[in-house]
C-alpha cells in the first residue's frame, strides 16, 4: 500500500497529494553540480533532501527513476550569457584539458556522495555527452517561433513567449518589472529584450568547448542541458523537478519557457525547492568565495571549523531542518547535532539488550503512526527526528527497568528504528561508521605527539611525523592555531 504524501509544489505555493503521471515509475529530475570545484557544505544539502525523497518514495512501494545531471559545459560566470566557462577558466588556470578538469571534480562530488551515504540516482547525464538533444531542442523552438538567431547565437523570445504563456510563472516574476529589473550588459546589444537569453551561444575563437550546430560552431546555453536531459530520461512531462531555491530563477522558469516552447506543455508537476545554508547570514558558495568544502569538514582543515565532523554529523546536522527552512552553519549546531546522533546510535545498540515482558507500557503503533505523519507531510524530517527521540526515551526507560514492553511491541520498536533511521535518514550506525572515527582519532592523537615533540624543542621529531604522513598522502599545516591535517587527493 502506498502512502498518502503530501509535497510542497513551489508552482502552485501550496502542500499537494503525489500522485504519479505514470503506473511504470515516479520520474524524479535534481539539478547536480557544475564540476569546477570541491564539493561544499552548500553542495550537501540538494543531495541530502532529494535523496531523502528518493528513498522514502522507493519504500512508499513506488519505482523511481532518479536522475541527477553533471553540468561540464555551458555554464558561464555568473550565470549570465556572457563570460568565461566555469570549467574552461578552471582548465585555463591550471593548465589542465577541461575534462581532465569534470573527472577530477566529479570523482571528488562521487566521493563526498559516497561519505553522506548518499544513493547514487539511477542515471548520472552530462551536458557535454547530450549537445546533439540540446541542439534538437532548439531547432523545435526556432520551428514553433519562440526563438531567433543572431550571429551564430540563439535567444530564446521572452515577450513573444509570454503572450503565449506565463513567463515567471513558477518565480512570481513579472515580466514588465522583470524588464525593468534586467541592467544592460556588454555584448546584449544583439538581443531584441535584456529578458532574452540564450540557448545557443557563439563560440569565439579563444573558447574551449565547443561544437558544430546549423548556426556555427558554438555551445548550448547552461539551461538547455536539463531541459533536453530531462525529456531524453523522462519523458516532456514528468513528476519531481527538484534543486537549490537559487535556481528557481533564472533556470529553472527557463526550463519551464523551453519545454512549452519546444512541446506545448509544462514539463514538470511538482517543483520542489531546499532552502539555502547560511555562513554568517550569507549563503554559502563558491560565488562568494565563502564555502567550506567537505573534506574540509571531515578533516576539520578550515580556520572557521573547530574541529573535525563526521560525514554522518553532517547528514544529521542537515536533516534537523526542514529543507525548506534555512539553515546556519556553526560549530555549537555541528557539536550539538553529534552528541545527538549518539545518543540516537547508542539507543540502536542499547534496545538490542532488551528482553520482552508479558505485559507492556508502551504502544508503539502510535509512535510508528507519528513517524509516518512527519515524512507524509513534505518529508518533515526535523519532526521525524523528534518522534525517533520519544522512542530513544522509551528504550532508556526500559533499559533502567522502569517500564515494560512486550514482545510484539518490542519487535516493532526495534523495526521501527532500523526503517527511519537507516533505511529512510540513511544514518549509519557507529559500528558501520568506525572507520572514519578511527582515523579522526588516530590523527588527534598524531598531531598532539607532534604538538609535544615541537614544545620540547624536539624539531628531529615533529619533521619526521609531518614529512612520512605526507609519503603516505596525508598532508600536515601549521597555523596559529594549530596544526590541522587532510589527505591529499590522488
Amino acid at each position: 500500500m502506498k502512502n498518502k504524501i503530501y509535497i510542497y509544489n513551489t508552482l502552485s505555493k501550496k502542500k499537494e497529494e503525489f500522485n504519479s503521471l505514470t503506473k511504470d515509475y515516479v520520474g524524479m529530475y535534481v539539478c547536480g553540480p557544475t564540476v569546477y570545484g570541491d564539493p561544499h557544505l552548500g553542495h550537501a544539502r540538494p543531495a541530502i533532501t532529494f535523496d531523502i525523497v528518493f528513498r522514502y518514495l522507493q519504500n512508499s512501494n513506488y519505482k523511481v527513476r532518479y536522475v541527477r545531471n553533471i553540468t561540464d559545459a555551458g555554464h558561464l560566470e555568473n550565470d549570465s550569457d556572457e563570460g568565461e566557462d566555469k570549467i574552461s577558466k578552471k582548465a585555463r588556470l591550471e593548465q589542465l584539458e577541461p575534462m581532465e578538469v569534470v573527472q577530477h571534480y566529479t570523482i571528488s562530488y562521487h566521493k563526498a556522495m559516497e561519505h553522506l551515504n548518499c544513493l547514487p540516482p539511477s542515471i548520472e547525464p552530462r551536458a557535454t555527452g547530450h549537445i546533439i538533444e540540446q541542439i534538437e531542442m532548439i531547432k523545435k523552438i526556432i520551428t514553433n517561433g519562440y526563438a531567433y538567431e543572431v550571429n551564430g547565437s540563439v535567444y530564446l523570445d521572452v515577450k513573444k513567449y509570454n503572450k503565449d504563456y506565463n513567463y515567471g510563472v513558477l518565480s512570481g516574476r513579472n515580466l514588465e518589472d522583470t524588464l525593468e529589473g534586467t541592467r544592460k550588459l556588454d555584448g546584449q546589444n544583439e538581443k531584441r529584450s535584456h529578458v532574452d537569453f540564450a540557448i545557443w551561444k557563439n563560440a569565439s575563437k579563444e573558447h574551449i568547448m565547443k561544437w558544430p550546430s546549423p548556426w556555427g560552431t558554438g555551445f548550448p546555453g547552461w539551461h538547455m542541458e536539463c531541459s533536453a536531459m530531462s525529456e531524453k530520461y523522462l519523458g516532456k512531462t514528468f513528476d519531481i523537478h527538484g534543486g537549490g531555491n537559487d535556481l528557481t530563477f533564472p533556470h529553472h522558469e527557463a526550463e519551464i519557457t523551453q519545454s512549452n516552447a519546444a512541446h506545448g506543455c509544462a514539463p514538470v508537476k511538482y517543483w520542489m525547492h531546499n532552502n539555502m545554508i547560511t555562513i554568517d547570514g550569507k549563503k554559502m558558495g563558491k560565488s562568494l568565495g565563502n564555502f567550506i568544502t567537505l573534506s574540509d569538514f571531515f578533516n576539520g582543515n578550515h580556520y572557521k571549523l573547530e574541529q573535525a565532523y563526521s560525514p554522518m554529523t553532517i547528514r544529521f546536522f542537515i536533516l534537523q531542518a526542514h529543507y525548506r527552512g534555512t539553515l546556519d552553519f556553526s560549530n555549537n549546531a555541528l557539536k550539538a547535532s553529534s552528541k545527538g546522533l549518539n545518543k540516537l546510535m547508542d539507543s540502536c545498540e542499547t534496545i538490542l539488550k532488551i528482553s520482552s515482558s508479558k505485559n507492556t507500557d508502551f504502544n508503539i503503533q502510535e509512535l510508528e503512526d507519528k513517524c509516518y505523519a512527519s515524512m507524509n507531510d513534505d518529508f518533515n524530517t526535523p519532526i521525524l527526528i523528534s518522534h525517533l527521540f520519544e522512542g530513544v526515551k522509551i528504550i532508556n526507560s526500559l533499559n533502567d527497568g522502569k517500564a515494560k514492553i512486550d514482545v510484539e511491541n518490542l519487535k516493532k520498536l526495534k523495526e521501527l528504528f532500523q526503517f527511519f533511521i537507516f533505511d529512510i535518514l540513511g544514518l549509519k550506525s557507529k559500528k558501520d561508521n568506525r572507520g572514519e572515527n578511527t582515523t579522526n582519532e588516530i590523527m588527534d592523537l598524531i598531531l598532539k605527539l607532534r604538538k609535544k615533540a615541537k614544545i620540547s624543542k624536539d624539531f628531529e621529531t615533529a619533521d619526521l611525523i609531518r614529512d612520512d604522513l605526507n609519503n603516505v598522502g596525508i598532508e600536515i599545516k601549521d597555523g596559529r592555531d594549530g596544526s590541522s591535517w587532510h589527505a591529499k587527493s590522488k
